[in-house]
């Protein structure tokens, strides 16, 4: 019996060793999701007239009464959104208001656990009623991702480092799950297509220029050698399908992992526009990374005064200070054999002393009817939820599962409708063509002019540029449209039908306008094959693009 109480001792102690390790993580977590939700909000407002204002391509309005008939008294569980009470579009731009003041304070510091709570509903709520527009896998990316951020969130007013109550494994270990699923799955679903292009590690050579919003240094990947394409493909698939299992390894293998993803993220958002979507991975990645390694990035002076901010660990899972390169820079213990003879110091006002009776970490020393042993209970449950839905979501989509048990696709359709539980993989079968829509106007039917948007390609001359993180969202959908019948698109019709009508909140969204005053009598959309030049055209020609 006492070798298991010993062993539980020793799990108990490194549990809680790596809670007390990962203040300054968590801190730097929270801040940069509350810039990323920042970025969000305003992205989406300035554009949300044009999307789904009154005059929109898809008015929320029109789309909330159709909902209604449709669904009756349920329609508030299946398309969740405040627009319910105001579907105006003051309504909408308060949210909107709502969202960025609510980011400001999450990054203050102030409020985290309402803040996030606040700003994973309004975004909810905003990401229902845009439908197409919001639809992509960064935004349900921040949905779970902030929605897992609420519990993980110190319990406090104000900001204050030195009081922040201690991280929940449970939570963390949730996040660092995510994490897993998203790279690993990105790698699998591409093998998991078949598609000869990922197999025979040729995807990189076509990816460059047929991508949704390419960058100028994603014209120069493009003219690189086959081989390199080759090797850079091979190098993707060891980060993505390798580079995952290392989360649940040790320490050192998760600071390799946050590293490998790190690196990825950065030349991604080089080559691509991807709106925040690096920048939400790389913040998850940072709770792979505990304080003292974070600690030993920073200068001597600057490390031993945010150290000095830092709350003292807890008791059982208290950390001896040994050398670094910071001088009194604190070390996590790894391991059994690094334990050191130390003298306890008194305990502080609610912290277990070292020699008292382990309990389980879930509790932090509180009873099960205490309120921090409730909200462990909570905390804990919720996890379940979204451990159990997000391996049912994971297993469907790695092994192709169409049949699975009633109860659990039961549970993964009432889920649904919340997008925090997600599956995730990005271009799974390579595109090789780039087909783009050029859309035209006319008063005679002779003479057409066409409408130049603000991002995506369209002149053969204009360099492609930066836009991340902000995301142009009609651009967008106006890639996804060229690939597929735009003619079924609604979305595509409404925005034909709001050019005829001279819009001024949808005609906000483009580039330029060829007829001010009045609006054109007819349009037309028209397809071109796009493709980048090569190195002598673009001397000779200044061309970036070539069309037919």
């Amino acid at each position: 019996m006492q070798p298991l109480v010993n062993g539980f001792r020793q799990l108990a102690s490194t549990v809680q060793s790596e809670r007390s390790a990962l203040y300054l993580s968590r801190w730097i977590f929270l801040r940069v999701l509350g810039v990323i939700y920042l970025i969000a909000f305003i992205s989406l407002w300035t554009q949300i007239d044009g999307l789904i204002g009154h005059n929109g391509i898809l008015p929320v309005a029109d789309y909330l009464e159709a909902v209604s008939e449709r669904l009756g008294p349920e329609r508030c569980w299946w398309v969740p959104t405040f627009c319910w009470f105001n579907a105006s579009d003051g309504f909408i731009h308060l949210q909107c208001a709502a969202g960025v003041a609510l980011s400001l304070l999450l990054i203050a510091g102030v409020a985290p656990v309402l803040d996030l709570l606040f700003l994973w509903a309004i975004y909810l709520s905003l990401s229902t009623v845009c439908r197409d527009f919001l639809s992509f896998q960064w935004d349900i990316l921040l949905l779970e991702t902030g929605f897992v951020a609420i519990s993980l969130a110190p319990q406090q007013w104000l900001p204050k480092l030195s009081r922040e109550t201690v991280p929940s494994v449970i939570v963390l270990w949730l996040c660092r799950w995510l994490l897993f699923r998203l790279m690993f799955m990105s790698g699998a679903v591409k093998l998991l297509s078949r598609d000869p292009a990922w197999w025979n590690l040729t995807a990189l050579a076509v990816h460059y220029e047929t991508q949704p919003l390419p960058t100028w240094i994603g014209w120069y990947a493009h003219q690189l050698p086959l081989w390199i394409q080759r090797t850079c493909c091979a190098l993707m698939f060891i980060t993505e399908l390798a580079a995952p299992f290392l989360i649940f390894c040790g320490r050192r293998a998760r600071q390799i992992a946050c590293g490998a993803f790190v690196l990825f993220m950065l030349l991604i958002s080089l080559t691509g526009n991807y709106c925040f979507f690096n920048l939400l991975t790389v913040a998850v990645c940072l709770l792979l990374l505990d304080d003292a390694f974070l600690l030993r990035l920073l200068p001597s002076s600057a490390a031993a005064f945010v150290n000095r901010r830092l709350p003292p660990p807890v008791a059982s899972g208290s950390q001896p200070k040994e050398a670094s390169r910071p001088e009194e820079v604190p070390r996590p213990v790894q391991g059994r054999s690094q334990t050191m003879n130390l003298t306890p110091a008194p305990p502080e006002e609610g912290r277990r002393p070292a020699d008292a009776p382990v309990e389980f970490p879930l509790w932090d020393g509180s009873g099960v009817g205490s309120r921090k042993g409730l909200r462990a209970i909570g905390v804990a449950a919720l996890a379940a939820i979204v451990l159990a839905l997000s391996g049912l979501e994971t297993v469907a989509r790695l092994f192709r599962v169409e049949n699975l048990p009633r109860p659990a696709l039961q549970l993964l359709g009432l889920a649904s409708p919340l997008r925090t539980v997600n599956s995730y993989g990005l271009f799974a079968v390579m595109t090789t063509t780039r087909p783009e829509i050029i859309v035209e106007g006319s008063n005679d039917g002779v003479t057409w002019l066409p409408y130049e948007f603000k991002w995506k390609p369209g002149e053969v001359k204009r360099r492609p540029a930066f836009v991340a993180p902000h995301q142009p969202r009609l651009d967008w959908q106006m890639w996804f449209a060229a690939l597929g019948d735009y003619r079924r698109e609604p979305w595509f019709m409404n925005f034909l039908v709001r050019l005829l009508q001279g819009s001024p909140e949808v005609l906000a969204l483009l580039q330029t306008n060829p007829f001010p005053d009045p609006p054109p009598r007819s349009v037309r959309a028209v397809l071109y094959a796009y493709r980048f030049t090569d190195v002598a055209t673009r001397r000779a020609s200044g061309e970036w693009w070539r069309r037919e």
